[in-house]
C-alpha cells in the first residue's frame, strides 16, 4: 500500500496543533442516504456552527469522473463554473465552545482501504476518541409516527440502549462502513446510525430524519448542537406533507396502512405476551399448575364412569 498520508495535506486555516477534538463525525456519502438525511445534517452543521479546514484530500487519486461527472455551467458562449468536488476536513466548534471534527465530502471510488488508513492516521494525530455516521435508510414506514433508527457500533456498551429491528443481513459496502469496521478491529469506538425515512420520501428531503440523526449525535456525545434552524425547517416540511396527502385519497390509504402496520408491530413489540396486556398481568409457575389441576379435575368430574379412571366400554 502507497503512504495513506500523501493522499491529504493540512490546510492553513487551521494548524494541527489546534485542531485537536475527542469527536469525529463522517459524513462522505454512501449507497444510500434516504431523505437526504446525511446532507441535510451536514450542511445545517457547517451553516450554523464556526468551522474551518484542517485537511484535504487529493481527490484526483479517488474519484471516477467518468462515472459521476462534476456539473459545470455553461453560459451562452462559454463556460464559467466548474464544480469541483472536495472530501474535507473541518474543525467545528459548538454552542459552549467545544470542538469537534466533520469529514465531509465525496466518497471516494478507489483505494478505500488506503482512505481508510489515512483517516485512522488523522484520528490518532488530532486525539479522536469517537467516530460517529448518520445515513437515512428507506423502511416501510409513516411519516406521521416516530421516527426509528437502527444503531451500530464496534462494541455494544455504546448503543446499549437502542433495540434493532435487524437480523444478518448483506449490505452493499460503503467507506463509512469500512471504517467502522476497521476502527473496531484496531479496538477503537465508532457508532452509526441509520435513520429510518418513509420510502416515498427516500428520494425527497425529509428534515425529520435529519434532526432525528442530529439528536442520535448529541446523546452520543453530548455537544451542544443548534437544532433550532433543522427543527424549523422539518416542521414546514410536516405541514407540506400533510397538505399533500390531504389532496390525496390514494396516498392517504397508503399512509393509513402504514399506520396501521407500524402500531401493531409496536404493540406486537411492547407485549411479551398475545395474551397479556403488561408483564405484571402474566400468571406465575404455581399459578399455572393450580389452573391446570383445577381443569384435568374438571375434565375428570364429566368422565361416564365418575371415578376418575378410563371408563370401560
Amino acid at each position: 500500500m502507497q503512504d495513506p498520508s500523501a493522499l491529504y495535506r493540512f490546510e492553513t486555516d487551521t494548524h494541527p496543533a489546534a485542531a485537536r477534538a475527542s469527536v469525529l463525525l463522517v459524513a462522505v456519502g454512501g449507497f444510500v442516504d434516504a431523505g437526504r438525511t446525511q446532507q441535510l445534517m451536514t450542511q445545517h452543521l457547517l451553516d450554523t456552527h464556526e468551522h474551518t479546514v484542517v485537511a484535504s484530500f487529493d481527490v484526483d487519486q479517488l474519484l471516477d469522473y467518468r462515472g459521476r461527472r462534476p456539473v459545470m455551467t455553461f453560459d451562452r458562449d462559454r463556460y464559467t463554473s466548474y464544480d469541483d468536488p472536495s472530501l474535507l476536513l473541518y474543525r467545528l466548534v459548538d454552542r459552549e465552545g467545544t470542538p469537534f471534527l466533520l469529514l465531509a465530502g465525496v466518497e471516494p471510488d478507489y483505494q478505500w482501504e488506503r482512505v481508510v488508513e489515512a483517516v485512522t492516521g488523522l484520528i490518532r494525530v488530532l486525539g479522536v476518541e469517537l467516530t460517529l455516521s448518520v445515513h437515512g435508510i428507506p423502511m416501510a414506514v409513516p411519516h406521521t409516527r416516530p421516527i426509528g433508527l437502527t444503531a451500530h457500533a464496534t462494541d455494544p456498551r455504546l448503543i446499549s440502549t437502542y433495540e434493532s429491528v435487524f437480523g444478518a443481513v448483506q449490505v452493499p459496502g460503503s467507506l463509512a462502513a469500512l471504517l467502522e469496521l476497521r476502527l473496531g478491529e484496531s479496538g477503537r469506538d465508532a457508532v452509526g446510525f441509520s435513520v429510518h425515512v418513509p420510502h416515498y420520501l427516500g428520494q425527497a428531503e425529509f428534515p425529520d430524519a435529519a434532526l432525528s440523526g442530529l439528536g442520535a449525535v448529541i446523546a452520543a456525545t453530548g455537544l451542544a448542537l443548534n437544532t433550532e434552524d433543522l427543527a424549523a425547517m422539518a416542521g414546514l416540511n410536516r405541514a407540506q406533507l400533510a397538505t399533500e396527502v390531504a389532496s390525496s385519497e390514494e396516498v392517504q390509504g397508503v399512509v393509513h396502512a402504514l399506520e396501521q402496520q407500524y402500531d401493531a408491530f409496536m404493540e406486537g413489540h411492547r407485549r411479551p405476551s398475545l395474551l397479556a396486556t403488561s408483564i405484571s398481568e402474566l400468571p406465575t409457575a404455581d399459578e399455572i399448575g393450580a389452573e391446570l389441576e383445577a381443569f384435568l379435575a374438571d375434565v375428570d368430574d364429566t368422565r361416564p364412569d365418575g371415578d376418575g379412571g378410563p371408563s370401560q366400554g
